[in-house]
């Protein structure tokens, strides 16, 4: 019983120095010799490499010190090197300044020279990024800009001949821009399209097609293009004349900005017509327009019937014989019907006449009065609706756009002038039927108080 314990306490002892050593074995220790073996032999292998390892450890504490002493030694070379370099630099900084004091004694009054040739260069160069002529002359502007960078260094100066060149540019700009001449280029359609066509240029001015059509010069393109919306009137007319004349003087509408990009031409034709001003009214001011018209034909209608029934009265006036075809025909009528009645009632009678013809007279009259005094107001109805519309646009998007803005309230506006417009004809149409019909009145009262005045006499008579 205890052999047995003995040897299983052995066998738990070899496992713990096998394990605690880090020997593997195939083998089971069957006896305590053996046990002792493998321990023996745990040791001799863990001596082994405890060995190889402190040497290792030896070997690299030997590097790191030899690496550590090669970085100092790289660390004061640079450190001479960098005071090297800064006395090369202060060096090189005096050198520097003496060369230019010496560059500025001898060049002497030319840097007043090439400073204006500077100055001169860089403001051809912003002309001729906007002038027509370099549609005809591409690239003016290249030459220039690469001259003013080389002139804007210190180690290069201009040639004579670039001076001259500049000298060159400069005149023939001011030539070009007093000819008149036609070249063949490419030009942009308003559709995208893009044509060789004869172009003819105005100086600096304008540059219009063979058709007549009048084109812009893009600056960034470099190209000329045909604006999509062509002045009204003769112009394009008179361009057209310009075009196919050889000789002679022409009529031509020339834009005065055309030297500064043609702003005045681009905000001319831009600028709405009549019937895109009718327009802007929208739905009130088509309604302002209804009834003006609708005013207006009644005017003219009444002035007509009024005129007619003038004619007819002043042939009654001539004629001994009361005709019904007419007002003051009828109201004799009344006089013929009854020559024995008393003034009184004839007076009554003939009153009643003409009361009878007044409104016939005044017919349209009242509506042409109404048309007169809605007209504006609905035009302030339109005016107010649009700054209304507009206000809200400015609290959405911000009052960062003035002509936003502008165009805005400007198309509100539209409206007050539609009303105006009819308002202020309608009050003339009817003032003027107004006029008619209380002169064919005015007859009318004045016969008829020479009749009562006739009858009454006769009366007297008796």
């Amino acid at each position: 019983m205890s052999i047995n314990c003995v040897k299983a306490a052995a066998m738990g002892l070899i496992g713990a120095l096998a394990l605690s050593a880090g020997v593997a074995t195939a083998q089971e220790a069957k006896t305590l010799d053996q046990l002792l073996g493998f321990v023996k032999q745990g040791q001799v292998t863990e001596s082994k490499e405890n060995a190889v390892r402190e040497q290792r450890f030896a070997q690299d504490k030997a590097s790191q010190a030899a690496e550590l002493q090669r970085a100092q030694g790289e660390r004061t070379r640079q450190e001479e090197l960098s005071v090297q370099l800064e006395d090369s630099f202060e060096a090189n900084e005096l050198l520097v300044a003496a060369k230019q004091t010496q560059l500025k004694e001898k060049l002497g009054t030319l840097a007043e020279l090439f400073g204006h040739l500077t100055s001169t260069a860089g403001d051809l160069s912003s002309n001729m990024e906007f002038s027509i002529v370099s549609a005809q002359y591409p690239g003016r502007e290249v030459f220039l800009q690469d001259l003013i960078k080389k002139m804007s260094g210190s180690d290069k100066l201009p040639s004579i001949e670039e001076i001259e060149q500049v000298w060159y540019e400069l005149n023939r700009e001011m030539v070009e821009s007093g000819k008149v001449v036609s070249f063949t280029t490419e030009v942009a359609k308003p559709n995208g399209d893009k044509v060789q066509q004869k172009v003819v240029r105005v100086g600096t001015f304008n540059a219009v097609t063979d058709e007549g059509k009048y084109l812009q010069f893009v600056s960034e393109k470099g190209t000329l293009e045909e604006l999509a919306r062509q002045p009204a009137g003769p112009f394009i007319g008179w361009a057209r004349e310009l075009a196919a004349a050889t000789s002679g003087l022409n009529r031509f509408g020339v834009d005065p900005t055309g030297p500064s990009g043609g702003s005045f031409l681009a905000a001319l034709i831009n600028s709405p017509n009549l019937e895109e001003r009718w327009h802007q009214g929208g739905t009130v001011g088509y309604a302002i327009t209804v009834i003006g018209i609708f005013g207006i034909l009644l005017a003219i209608y009444r002035l007509i019937v009024l005129a007619s029934i003038g004619s007819k009265v002043n042939a009654q006036l001539k004629s001994a014989k009361a005709n019904e075809n007419n007002p003051l025909g009828r109201v004799l009528k009344i006089h013929e019907a009854n020559p024995s009645m008393d003034t009184e009632t004839l007076e009554l009678k003939l009153s009643e006449g003409i009361m009878r013809e007044t409104p016939k007279l005044e017919s349209g009259l009242p509506l042409l009065k109404i048309i007169a005094a809605i007209a504006p107001l609905m035009g302030l109805l339109g005016t107010v609706t649009g700054m209304i519309v507009t206000f809200q646009a400015i609290t959405i998007f911000g009052a960062g756009d003035p002509k936003a803005m502008a165009g805005g309230i400007s198309t509100a506006l539209v409206t007050t002038v539609q009303g105006l417009v009819v308002a202020i004809p309608v009050v003339l149409m009817y003032t003027l039927v107004s006029v008619r019909a209380q002169r064919i009145i005015h007859i009318l009262n004045e016969q008829t108080t020479g009749i009562i005045a006739e009858h009454t006499e006769a009366n007297l008579r008796k």
